[in-house]
């Protein structure tokens, strides 16, 4: 009889303390859906979100029905049950969808591919135009896209230097291109305006292009002679009629019939060590050994003629001759020079005469020879200013070694010719 009301007992505590658990859980539920007076809206199923959305004349297909049954089958067992189901991964895409996904994958694969080609090494250093400018001397990076994409057809059809050496001139000019090398036709292009426009010595670029120094110097080499041929090829010489329509209309009383400014500059080279040598390239005006070259800027301000280079021993006017810019000159043209051009002779050959400021011959010069001085001053200055922009390829600044002989002359031409693309130079204003 005791064990039997100790059961009773025991069984009696049992069901009170599941009660208790039981009013608890309430309290918790009620709490969670009355305590901030909002009550937690009923999940509808998949199903019916994606046929509230495509409409209610939606089809109802085969598949889609056995959804809805499974679904509704899991949300009688349980809510937490259902919400294994309660996905938009569950239903279909619409027809072509993934067609057109794969068409719009491809196309911008393209366009990276496109992108990550022109600007493989660039981005590491040009992140601005500043950045173009300085490292590329073209103003902007669009500057730079456009003149690379009108020279990249041209460019993967190159003989390098050292086969164009092997095989000589004449069988060079027939043959084959060379094959595809370790560096990118962009990259090399980029080294060889690290090497012109920044100034970089060639240990540092095979450093950089992880390359070695022979396929540096080859690199700098053969692009050097294919910009030679390419820029080379453009014509620069304006026409008479070019000249006057673009020409200043402060310079129409004074220098109408002006056709072209003339200048001379001087590189400091490396003294060889052949006596013969170093007399032709000592310059008695810089007191050093350079190469002179002869540059010629129309009145608006653009680079119209570049000679070749010479010893810095050859004179002024010497240049002007052997530079072949007479044979451009038409018969009552007006050339610019400075005093130290004694040209006249040279001049009167082809009809056309040379300008200069007026000589000091009075106490003072009269009104209309001040104006003269001051017009022929403030357009003469364009070809010096011309040739402070050659100057800031940094390539210049030092000394230039004897190895680079052999291209030099055409290293020269591209920095005057790359100064046409950074447009041409403004008059100043007095």
């Amino acid at each position: 009889m005791n064990s039997i009301l100790t059961y009773v007992f025991f069984l009696s505590r049992c069901v009170r303390a599941v009660c208790t658990v039981s009013a608890m859980a309430s309290s918790v539920d009620l709490l969670e859906r009355y305590a901030n007076c909002w009550t937690r809206p009923a999940r509808q199923s998949v199903y019916s979100r994606v046929k509230s959305c495509l409409g209610d004349s939606a089809p109802l297909d085969e598949e889609g029905a056995m959804v809805e049954r499974a679904v509704c089958e899991m949300e009688v067992e349980g809510e937490g049950s259902a919400a294994v189901w309660d996905h938009e991964y569950v239903t279909r895409p619409p027809p072509g969808a993934v067609e057109e996904l794969l068409g719009k994958i491809k196309a911008l694969e393209e366009q990276l591919e496109r992108l990550t080609v022109i600007r493989t090494q660039l981005s590491r250093f040009c992140v601005s135009d500043d950045n173009f400018k300085y490292y590329t001397k073209f103003p902007s990076e669009q500057h730079f896209i456009v003149f690379w994409s009108s020279i990249e057809p041209s460019a993967s059809r190159l003989v390098y230097w050292s086969k164009a050496q092997k095989m000589g001139k004449e069988a060079a000019a027939n043959a084959t291109p060379s094959p595809s090398r370790k560096l990118q036709l962009i990259d090399e292009f980029f080294m060889y305006s690290l090497r012109t426009a920044v100034g970089l010595k060639e240990k540092v670029l095979a450093d950089m292009f992880e390359v070695s120094l022979s396929s540096v110097s080859r690199v700098i080499i053969t692009r050097a002679n294919y910009l030679y041929a390419v820029l080379g090829s453009v014509p620069i010489w304006m026409t008479r009629e070019q000249v006057r329509r673009h020409l200043p209309s402060k310079f129409q009383k004074y220098c109408q019939n002006v056709r072209v400014i003339l200048d001379c500059t001087e590189l400091r080279c490396e003294s060889p060590n052949a006596i013969t040598l170093h007399c032709e390239t000592f310059s008695t005006y810089k007191s050093h050994t350079t190469f002179k070259g002869l540059i010629g800027v129309s009145p608006s301000g653009v680079v119209t003629f570049v000679s070749r280079l010479f010893t810095g021993a050859v004179s002024d006017k010497e240049i002007t001759r052997l530079s072949g810019i007479i044979d451009l000159l038409e018969e009552g043209d007006e050339v610019m020079a400075d005093k130290g051009f004694l040209i006249e002779n040279l001049l009167s050959v082809a009809g056309a005469k040379r300008i200069i400021p007026p000589f000091k011959h009075k106490a003072q010069f009269t009104k209309e020879e001040t104006e003269q001085t001051q017009a022929i001053a403030r357009l003469r200055i364009l070809v010096e200013r011309v040739i402070r922009r050659v100057k800031e390829f940094h390539i210049f600044d030092s000394v230039i070694p004897l190895t680079l002989a052999g291209s030099i002359n055409q290293i020269w031409v591209n920095c005057c010719l790359l100064v046409i693309y950074q447009g041409p130079m403004e008059l100043e204003q007095r």
